[in-house]
């Protein structure tokens, strides 16, 4: 069996396989994980993450 991954961190990681260049979002539940996660991730990809 797979890796259990939390539903917010697995359609993030698709965004990310699927050629997502851009995030932009806002720190409010239920988005705040999906957010914590692409930080970190799309740098990693030289990919643009932005907080407002």
């Amino acid at each position: 069996m797979g890796d259990m991954v939390k539903g917010n961190i697995a359609m993030a990681e698709a965004a990310m396989r699927a050629g997502a260049e851009i995030y932009a979002g806002y720190p409010i539940t239920p988005s705040t994980e999906t957010m914590e996660y692409l930080s970190g991730r799309m740098p990693e990809l030289g990919r643009t993450f932005i907080q407002a």
